[in-house]
């Protein structure tokens, strides 16, 4: 399930604290939004046009201690690079990795304090002197290593797609990430052909969900959909499986035997780990592939080399994000790929909450990304007042 963190609206200009006599510099710490605390602060309208004088301050979700409920501050922009744009973000997905981050759980380790937030949608506000892939005013989706969960980011522009016309803002913040991981493993990974038989476990989860959408519709393969509850199997089978499994309830290699026979699965896409990993290994056909995308469940299984062996099956990894520094050309036409499959209407992303951005401070959304079958991205978005009040 997709969940979307909206921001309150604003005005076009709006009140912010500065101090033309302030000291203090944005320079000063590129990598991470910086915090204004002027002596003497006056009340001035910024307009966000305006690029000279006080300048204009934005909100951010601000981790500054791990473990610990995130907090909303206003921060100061420093300037773009020759090869940066300012983003007005609209969306920005919140991913377990996310979660992670702010608990000190996942492999990257930003430095604190720091804005969480890996994807994002909106338009764009400025750009540098050396960009020529777009403009200020074009609609854009991003991703970056986190910094995202605020009314702006500024990003470099090979970081930047430019988003087709019959794609929503919200439709095109959920593709990054979540579709972006589905296709990988399906495509890239697994090799995925029409006809096969595609396990997803987690499948009520953002990336689960994700991975049934191109499965099925870009694909054309048929999928077993594995989650953790009745609620959660209904829902697969609404977005597009054509079988759900309940793992809660028995084994999930009796279950999927019963329903494709001792053949077994083409391909597996595990984001449980443990034994739910094990099994799915255990309900492949000959010559199949399960990938590795995650071990939600906590637990990190050991391969048993003899199933490769019988089988011949094969047991693949996907660090999705290495994609990005190793082999850029095929992130990126991935995520265009994406980008059109929406636009045709083959993928449709499901979103299933909106949170403003100062609840995030609040935790709801936590409690909903951590559970193993909802992997959420949420979203950060200068929310529209006709379309969320």
């Amino acid at each position: 399930m997709a969940v979307i963190l909206c921001r309150q609206c604003l005005p076009r200009g709006w009140l912010c604290r500065c101090n033309s006599d302030s000291s203090l510099s944005p320079a000063s710490s590129p990598g991470v939004p910086w915090r204004c605390c002027p002596s003497d602060p006056a009340l001035v309208l910024c307009c966000r046009r305006a690029r000279q004088g006080c300048g204009r301050h934005y909100r951010a979700a601000i981790c500054a201690e791990l473990k610990k409920p995130l907090t909303i501050e206003e921060v100061a922009p420093r300037p773009v690079g020759p090869h940066e744009v300012r983003v007005d973000v609209h969306f920005c997905g919140i991913n377990f990795a996310d979660i992670l981050v702010c608990r000190g759980q996942y492999q990257e380790k930003p430095h604190l304090p720091f804005t969480p937030g890996l994807e994002f949608s909106g338009t764009v506000l400025e750009t540098g002197t050396h960009v020529s892939t777009v403009k200020e005013g074009d609609r854009v989706m991003g991703m970056r290593n986190f910094n995202c969960m605020a009314e702006e980011c500024i990003t470099d522009q090979k970081d930047l797609w430019q988003i087709p016309e019959k794609v929503s803002l919200q439709e095109a913040a959920v593709l990054p990430i979540s579709y972006g991981t589905a296709i990988f493993a399906l495509e890239h990974r697994a090799h995925t052909q029409p006809g096969e038989v595609v396990l997803v476990t987690a499948a009520a989860g953002a990336t689960g969900l994700a991975v049934i959408d191109v499965a099925t519709n870009v694909l054309r393969a048929k999928v077993i959909a594995a989650a953790g509850s009745d609620e959660k199997c209904k829902l697969v089978l609404q977005r597009g499986a054509q079988s759900s499994v309940n793992y809660n309830q028995g084994s999930l290699k009796d279950a999927v035997r019963k329903l494709v026979g001792e053949g077994g699965v083409n391909v597996a896409i595990d984001m449980v780990g443990g034994d739910i990993f094990l099994e799915a290994l255990r309900s492949l056909a000959w010559e199949g592939r399960i990938v590795v995308v995650g071990f939600a469940g906590g637990n990190i299984a050991s391969v048993p080399a003899n199933l490769l062996l019988l089988k011949n099956v094969s047991a693949l990894g996907l660090f999705y994000g290495q994609y990005k520094e190793r082999k850029f050309p095929v992130f990126s036409k991935s995520l265009s790929s994406l980008l059109q499959y929406c636009q045709q209407g083959c993928i449709q992303p499901y979103v299933g909450m909106v949170f403003k951005l100062e609840e995030v401070g609040g935790g709801p959304w936590s409690c909903v990304c951590a559970d193993q079958d909802c992997l959420s991205p949420a979203l950060t978005q200068r929310a529209r007042k006709e379309a969320y009040g």
